[in-house]
């Protein structure tokens, strides 16, 4: 911990002294520096500690951020800065080709499902937990936009770090033992491929699009090779002060020499747990928005579901549903959420996987309120 608070010190002088130079050289580098700092507040219900002590307030993370061009080149990364660990959210080069197309280089977020995010919350939508939201991988990314088309088409030639990591930002498939199993896995060789359209009507707006992944699975073990596909359709409407997100996917993970070719592991966050191999997945959020003197305040319910299509009827689907409202003033932003799980990884007790067989019969909850400082 001592090192800890030593590391994140001395983040904050860089980050200072790096603020000052991007800020004396801006119109010359056009580079911007900035960063947040996050606290967390979790109250599990179905825990007893939590409720004996109403909770727990932790540091959640603190991160840099550069942003900028140099001309037709330009220049996006996020380190973060965890409790005891610490990973690289994305960090890439891009090229401006012409004024459709852009080029990017790096740890950059793969073009699957609706882009940004699939969710509202702090809490990610159940797609983030089967690595197929705000995931980012190593490779090459083209970039197009043409009025109302945007096509993105990337080659990954592996994920972001080593398979056997578990302190990583982004779900990636994971080599090592978990709850008894052995797995060794790795992504490689990685295509992606989204097409989008934005429809316009008086009001607002419609972005319907359409991703397809294919990529291979390389046991480290063996030396043979798997395969994984995915596939999406999604949509994100606004209408005024409302905002609409659905998306339906199915993905499969067929890995080579598995032992239990049913399940895999995956990892994020700084731990590893174990998805079915197959599955859809049902994404459905609302949100109202609200402007105020002071800021805005966002109204949402983020609701998902994951079904397992694998050979042993044992597995369980898996659901989340997220209520809450984001508030926006000045330079922070605060996401209070109320969090209802069933069979679901990080929202209940006893069920630390995704669609696998369920334990117990309970749907659990707990409130997360995340207070972010952006600067």
């Amino acid at each position: 911990m001592k090192l800890f608070k030593l590391s994140i010190l001395s983040v904050m002088t860089s980050l200072l002294f790096s603020s000052v130079v991007a800020q004396a050289q801006e119109n010359e580098d056009g580079i911007d520096v900035s960063g947040t700092v996050r606290v967390n507040y979790a109250y599990k219900d179905y825990d007893q500690a939590s409720k004996d002590k109403g909770g727990d307030v932790t540091f959640d993370m603190a991160a840099i951020k550069f942003n900028g061009k140099l001309g037709e080149w330009g220049l996006a990364s996020e380190y973060r800065f965890y409790d005891g660990w610490q990973a690289l959210r994305f960090g890439y080069g891009f090229y401006d080709v012409n004024p459709e197309w852009q080029l990017q280089f790096g740890v950059t977020q793969k073009p699957f499902g609706n882009p940004g995010f699939i969710s509202n919350s702090f809490w990610f939508g159940v797609p983030y937990y089967l690595g197929f939201e705000d995931d980012y991988d190593l490779g090459v990314k083209g970039v197009y936009k043409n009025g109302a088309w945007g096509t993105e088409i990337a080659f990954f030639k592996n994920a972001e770090y080593g398979a056997s990591r578990a302190d990583r930002y982004s779900t990636d498939l994971y080599s090592g033992v978990v709850n008894g199993t052995e797995y060794n896995n790795e992504e490689t060789n990685q295509l992606n491929l989204r097409q989008m359209y934005e429809m316009t009507y008086e009001g607002g707006s419609a972005n319907l699009g359409a991703s397809v992944e294919y990529g291979q699975i390389y046991n480290n073990k063996t030396g043979n090779n798997g395969d994984r596909y995915a596939v999406a359709i999604h949509m994100d409407a606004s209408y005024n002060s409302w905002n609409l997100q659905l998306q339906v996917m199915q993905y499969e993970y067929d890995a080579a020499d598995a032992i239990d070719s049913n399940k895999i592991a995956v990892a994020a966050y700084n731990w590893q747990y174990e998805i079915a191999a197959k599955a859809q997945a049902y994404s459905v959020n609302l949100a109202k928005t609200v402007t105020t003197d002071w800021g805005s305040l966002k109204l949402y319910n983020d609701f998902g579901m994951v079904t397992p299509d694998v050979a042993d009827d044992s597995f369980d689907t898996s659901y989340q549903n997220v209520t809450g409202c984001a508030i926006a003033a000045g330079p922070t932003y605060t996401m209070i959420d109320f969090i209802v799980g069933k069979n679901m990884y990080a929202s209940t007790r006893d069920n630390g996987h995704v669609g696998l067989p369920e334990i117990g019969d309970s749907w659990d909850k707990r409130v997360n309120i995340n207070f972010g400082y952006y600067f």
